[in-house]
């Protein structure tokens, strides 16, 4: 925050290389077979063939229309096609055996090019870059060589849904990835909608997709608790994107009844529940409530005025809002009224804690850099601090629809 106005850093923005431009990023001996593929590749998403498309890679432009919307800095999730995934990387299935080799050309191709789209605006952009978890050994090379490359937001971490034949997340498998990152102070990030099983695309299946995919994600929180990643590596840090946050404070208090139910009973060896906890007070260490204040925080995009109240018991020090630009779910052209919905009335303390100053804590901003941006474009105290009375009716994002209430999960 400077002077009268807030520096504002989405938390979640999503970027990508159009397709073709993703070929000089690409190891040479997989050339001819990305030109074979991308020849025949038929683009499933209608926002990626739209004149809007080049959001995603115009750097330009994009700063541009940040800058008009009040935000000044941006955490990177991907968006596009990476070359050889079937669909954007985020949503697409684990590969299998026969997939795995070109499709992990295709991430580090994308993990390239966003080293040096991040480039283009420095300061601006921290770059999430990816990984597959096929191969641990390649990921935790990987994981050394973006940290070296600059990609400040950190590891995106794939799910492992039910079908997916990965090992679940609370696996010792993963643990050199988990050290890797705690080493190098690399944020571990999981985005909604990686974590989802495949439903099909009835109607039905679509539905039931909206209301479980958070749950999937959220998955990700109680495996590494449970796990024992925090215990084993201290300065691992987690976040969580776009999966809402009012659930959070209903799911600690579950989560804690179970470990203090299940390390009860592992020491009462004649009943039921003993098996359950046997061991895992000395594998997990710190209760999940203590893991979510010393190691956990929230990419609450495009907050919503139902979860503002729970703040207090998410942590105001946890709390990342973001834009999720350029999706149409999200708040531009609308972010400034996007916040007043969520934020007006709101000491400016916590407003300035929300909208920038947690997220320049974990992804490494330099406000000296960004302020004086902020003093130019970025919303005014006296702008957010007016209740906005009806939203804007070309509005898309389901911050402005009526009826939200916390969710189960």
């Amino acid at each position: 925050m400077t002077g009268d106005r807030y520096t504002v850093i989405s938390a979640d923005c999503h970027a990508g290389a159009d397709l073709l431009d993703y070929r000089p990023y690409l190891a040479k001996e997989h050339h001819e077979e990305f030109d074979d593929w991308a020849a025949t590749y038929v683009n499933p998403y209608e926002d990626l063939l739209a004149d809007t498309a080049d959001r995603n890679w115009n750097s330009q432009r994009r700063l541009a229309e940040l800058e008009a919307d009040g935000i000044v800095a941006e955490v990177v999730f991907p968006n596009t096609i990476p070359p050889f995934f079937p669909s954007a990387s985020l949503m697409a299935p684990a590969p299998t055996a026969e997939e795995f080799e070109r499709r992990w050309a295709g991430l580090r191709a994308h993990n390239r090019w966003l080293a040096d789209f991040c480039a283009a605006a420095p300061g601006r952009r921290a770059g999430v870059f990816q990984i597959l978890l096929n191969d641990v050994d390649e990921a935790v090379k990987e994981i050394r060589w973006a940290a070296g490359a600059g990609l400040k937001g950190g590891l995106l971490l794939p799910g492992t849904p039910p079908g997916s034949g990965l090992p679940e997340l609370y696996s010792s498998t993963y643990d050199p990835i988990w050290a890797v990152c705690a080493e190098l102070g690399v944020p571990v990030n999981h985005h909604a909608g990686s974590a989802s099983p495949p439903l099909g695309d009835e109607p039905a299946a679509r539905a039931v997709f909206m209301v479980e995919t958070t749950w999937f994600s959220h998955r990700a929180l109680w495996h590494l608790v449970f796990g024992g990643a925090f215990r084993r590596h201290p300065e691992l840090r987690l976040v969580l994107t776009e999966q809402g946050s009012g659930w959070i404070p209903g799911v600690l208090d579950m989560l804690d009844y179970y470990h203090g139910r299940l390390v009860a009973a592992a020491t009462r060896s004649s009943t039921a529940e003993s098996k359950f906890g046997a061991g895992l007070a000395a594998s997990m260490g710190k209760g999940p409530s203590q893991v979510w204040r010393d190691n956990c925080w929230v990419g609450a995009s495009f907050m919503r005025p139902h979860e503002v109240p729970l703040r207090d018991r998410i942590g105001l020090d946890k709390i990342m809002w973001g834009s999720d630009y350029p999706h149409d779910e999200g708040t531009y052209p609308y972010s400034r009224e996007g916040l007043r919905i969520a934020y007006a009335g709101l000491p400016q303390e916590e407003i300035a804690a929300m909208v920038g100053g947690n997220a320049a804590r974990v992804y490494g901003f330099d406000l000296g850099l960004l302020d004086p941006i902020a003093a130019k474009v970025g919303p005014t105290v006296e702008e957010l601090a007016e209740p906005l009375g009806e939203p804007p009716v070309d509005a898309t994002s389901p911050v402005f629809a009526k009826g939200g209430s916390v969710r189960v999960w």
